[in-house]
């Protein structure tokens, strides 16, 4: 009989990572049981490329094959093969109106620089929280877009919610065309390339791999997380999701993210369905 799920595409932060941002051991072998039944594992998150690749490589990615969606689906990275298949960059030109949007609202634009955070608040409580979530030190700089001489993937700002929502409408008013902006958490505004997102680069991905969007699993639990489990055969929301994204889900897991919920879908769907 043919596998009725042949994807499974994973968000790192609530989702696959418990709560203190680690990797159980009882996720990694259940990973890594999906990967030998010939399932194929993406890690889609907002991450950066270097905030994911850790993860990737605790599961073995490089060697067992898998893929890292990172910063919302702007880069895909094959990791048996350490190449790009697809990547876009926020144009060059939406930077600067970005970060003075960010000033006037009195909240902290950021993006990354090798394996850092960079921003012009590097002592912002939320700038502190993202460099957090990707082990990352953060790099002080006094003006993102003159430092940035290279393509940008995603910018973030970060602040209070209600602080972030003029920015988001000063920006959408002017750059519909060429720019997605959505929230990931409350208090972070993602800005991606227009047409970035986990679904439209899973649609890509999918597409090189000859698997249809019905054979694919996706789990999430952020705001950013909704495009891919709406987009997906199967989308699992975990329990401890944003009610928005629950609502948008086939199914709410029965566990949370502190209680190896992730294993228990690749047992319950692409295990025992063998």
């Amino acid at each position: 009989m043919e596998k009725k799920y042949k994807a499974l595409a994973l968000d790192l932060d609530g989702t696959l990572m418990d709560s203190n941002k680690e990797l159980s051991d009882v996720n990694k072998k259940a990973v890594w049981e999906a990967i030998d039944v010939g399932t194929a594992v993406i890690l889609a998150s907002g991450r950066p490329m270097f905030g994911v690749l850790p993860v990737a490589r605790m599961l073995e990615l490089e060697k067992r094959g898998g893929y890292v969606l990172a910063y919302n689906g702007g880069n895909i990275l094959d990791c048996k093969t350490g190449k790009l298949v697809y990547e876009r960059y926020v144009p060059k030109q939406c930077i600067e109106d970005i970060c003075i949007a960010a000033r006037e609202c009195d909240v902290a634009p950021l993006t990354y620089y090798k394996d850092k955070v960079i921003s012009e608040r590097a002592d912002d409580e939320y700038v502190i929280k993202e460099a957090f979530c990707n082990s990352a030190s953060i790099m002080q700089v006094d003006n993102i877009p003159e430092f940035v001489d290279y393509p940008v993937s995603k910018v973030l700002v970060v602040g209070e919610h209600k602080k972030l929502l003029p920015v988001k409408e000063k920006l959408e008013n002017k750059y519909s065309d060429i720019l997605e902006l959505f929230f990931s958490e409350d208090y972070f505004l993602e800005i991606v390339p227009k047409n970035v997102g986990k679904d439209a680069s899973l649609a890509e991905l999918l597409s090189q791999l000859g698997i249809k969007r019905e054979e694919l699993i996706a789990c999430g639990d952020g705001l950013n997380d909704i495009s891919m489990i709406k987009y997906a055969g199967l989308g699992i929301a975990m329990k401890n999701a944003y009610d928005e994204v629950k609502n948008n889900a086939d199914m709410v897991t029965e566990l949370n993210n502190d209680e190896n919920a992730v294993a228990d879908v690749i047992n319950r769907f692409i295990i025992n369905e063998q």
